[in-house]
C-alpha cells in the first residue's frame, strides 16, 4: 500500500500519547497531530491557557506546548472526526491488569484498544497506518489486526504496526529527543519505512530497530521486566546491609562500576512504582504460564513479590522504631508520586506504605511538590476522605501545600520520592515544629550528611544504611 503522511491522530491524552505527540509535532512541522480523548476535563487541562494547569508534568513539556499547540498540534474529544482524517493513527490508551476473569491480577484489560480498534474500523478512511504505542502484551497486534481485517469495505485498507515507547516518567521529554532507540515492528515495508521517516526528521539512523510485530511487544515486556528486576535486586541487598553494617551506598556503586552490570537501576528505595513495571511483569508471567512455562513464570512473580515484601518492610520499621505504635501519632509523608520529576502515583510505592500506616492508626500529613489532592484521595480512598476517620481503628490523612505544613507536630517524617527540594531542606527550622523524640525515615537516601542530621537531635533511619 502506498501512504502518505499529513496527519496524524493519537488516541488517548495521557502520559504516554500527550508528550510523544507533543514532540512528533515539535519535529515535524510539516505534519498535523490531533490527541483525541473521551475524558472531557483532560482535554481541557491540555487546552488550559494556565500551562501549569496542564494534565502531566515533564521538565520542558511546558515549552514544547506553547510552541506547538495551535499551530500543528491539538487537543480534541473530537475522536471519529479526527479517525476518518488522519492518514496514521497512534492508540495510546491505557491498558490495566484486569480485575476479574480470566487472567485476573495478571493479564492486561484490553477493552480500550478493542474500542479504540474498533472505532478505527468504522471511520478510518483510505490508506491508514495503525500503530500499537500502549504497553501491550505479546500478541496484542493480532487483536487490532483481526479486528481490522474484517473490513469489508474496498475503499478501506490497514496496516498494523507496533512502535512500543522506553520513556522514564521525569525525563520523558528528553527520552523522547535523545532516545536509546526508537523500535518498530511489522509486516508491511511501506508502513514501516512512513514511521521510519518521522523519526529520521531528529533520531539518527542506527538508532532505529525494525523487527516483525511479536519481536517488538516482547521487547517492550522484556525490558521492563529487566529493569524492574535490577530495582528488586538491590532492594533485597539493602536489607542485608542494614544486618550487617553494609552502607548500600557503597555496595551499589561498587556494583555498578562493572561494566557488564553497570549503574543504573541500582539505587535501593522503597520499591518500583509507575504504570508499566508490575504490569509488564505480570503480563510476562501470564504468557510463561499460558505457553507451560511455570519454572519461568515463578522467577518473574518472585522479581513482584520482592516489590511488596520492601514496602511491607519499610512499614514494619517504622512502627518498630516508634515504640511499636503509631495509633493517633502524626506522620509526615514527603512524596507521593512514584518518583521525582513527575505528577504520576499509578502504583507508587507510598500508596501501600500509607495504607499500611493508616491501617495501624496513624495520622498523615502528606506532602508531595506536583500531585494534587484528588490524586491522593483517589489512592487512599479505601481508608477514608481527607482528614475523617473511618472508625477509631484507623488512621486519616491530611493534604499539605508546603513542607512545614505537613511536618508540624509530628512524630516523623517519611520521604517516599527523592525530589531536589527535599535535599536542600532547612532541616533545623523542621526539626523545630516537631515533637521529641523526632524521627526521618529516609528510604530514599536523599540525605547526603546524616550526621550533620544527627547533631540536630534527629534519629535517623536510611535505607540499607546501618
Amino acid at each position: 500500500m502506498e501512504f502518505k503522511i499529513k496527519k496524524i491522530c493519537c488516541i488517548g491524552a495521557g502520559y504516554v500519547g500527550g508528550p510523544t505527540m507533543a514532540v512528533i509535532a515539535d519535529k515535524c512541522k510539516g505534519i498535523e497531530v490531533n490527541v483525541v480523548d473521551l475524558n472531557r476535563e483532560r482535554i481541557a487541562a491540555w487546552n488550559s491557557e494556565n500551562l501549569s494547569e496542564l494534565p502531566i508534568f515533564e521538565p520542558g513539556l511546558k515549552n514544547i506546548i506553547t510552541r506547538r499547540r495551535g499551530e500543528n498540534l491539538h487537543f480534541s474529544c473530537d475522536v471519529e472526526m479526527n479517525i476518518a482524517l488522519a492518514d496514521m493513527i497512534f492508540i495510546s490508551v491505557n491498558t490495566p491488569i484486569k480485575k476479574s476473569g480470566i487472567g485476573a491480577g495478571m493479564a492486561s484489560d484490553l477493552k480500550w484498544v478493542e474500542s479504540s480498534t474498533r472505532q478505527i474500523l468504522e471511520h478510518a478512511q483510505g490508506n491508514t497506518i495503525v500503530v500499537e504505542k500502549s504497553t501491550l502484551p505479546v500478541k496484542t497486534a493480532k487483536t487490532i489486526k483481526s479486528i481490522l481485517e474484517s473490513n469489508k469495505n474496498s475503499n478501506k485498507n490497514f496496516s498494523v504496526l507496533s512502535n512500543p515507547e522506553f520513556l522514564a516518567e521525569g525525563t520523558a521529554i528528553d527520552d523522547l529527543i535523545n532516545p536509546d532507540r526508537v523500535l518498530i515492528g511489522g509486516e508491511d515495508r511501506n508502513a514501516i519505512d512512513e514511521l521510519i521517516k518521522i523519526y529520521e526528521n531528529w533520531v539518527p539512523k542506527n538508532k532505529i530497530i525494525t523487527t516483525n510485530l511479536w519481536s517488538s511487544e516482547l521487547s517492550k515486556l522484556s525490558a521492563n521486566a529487566f529493569l524492574a528486576q535490577r530495582i528488586s535486586s538491590i532492594n533485597t541487598i539493602s536489607a542485608i546491609c542494614e544486618t550487617t553494617g553494609s552502607n548500600i551506598n557503597d555496595v551499589s556503586k561498587a556494583i555498578g562500576m562493572d561494566s557488564r552490570i553497570g549503574s543504573e537501576f541500582l539505587k535501593a528505595g522503597p520499591g518500583f512504582g509507575g504504570s508499566c513495571f508490575k504490569k509488564d511483569i505480570l503480563n510476562l508471567v501470564y504468557l510463561c504460564q499460558y505457553y507451560g512455562l511455570g519454572e519461568v513464570a515463578n522467577f518473574w512473580k518472585s522479581v513482584v513479590d520482592i516489590n511488596s515484601w520492601q514496602k511491607d518492610r519499610i512499614s514494619k520499621i517504622i512502627v518498630k522504631n516508634l515504640f511499636g505504635t503509631i495509633a493517633g501519632k502524626k506522620l509526615g509523608i514527603f512524596g507521593f508520586s512514584f518518583k521525582a520529576n513527575t505528577n504520576d502515583t499509578r502504583e507508587s510505592p507510598a500508596i501501600e506504605i500509607c495504607k499500611s500506616l493508616l491501617d495501624e492508626g496513624a495520622i498523615l500529613q502528606i506532602y508531595d511538590p506536583k500531585v494534587s489532592f484528588d490524586s491522593i484521595k483517589k489512592d487512599l480512598s479505601t481508608i477514608g476522605e481527607d482528614s475523617i476517620p473511618k472508625n477509631d481503628n484507623y488512621g486519616h490523612w491530611i493534604f499539605s501545600r508546603k513542607s512545614l505544613e505537613a511536618a508540624k507536630d509530628t512524630d516523623a517524617i517519611i520521604i517516599l520520592t527523592d525530589w531536589d527540594e527535599f535535599k536542600t531542606y532547612n532541616w533545623e527550622e523542621i526539626y523545630e515544629l516537631m515533637r521529641i523524640p523526632a524521627w526521618i525515615f529516609d528510604t530514599r537516601n536523599v540525605i547526603e550528611s546524616p550526621k550533620h542530621i544527627r547533631s540536630l537531635g534527629f534519629n535517623l533511619w536510611q535505607l540499607g544504611i546501618n
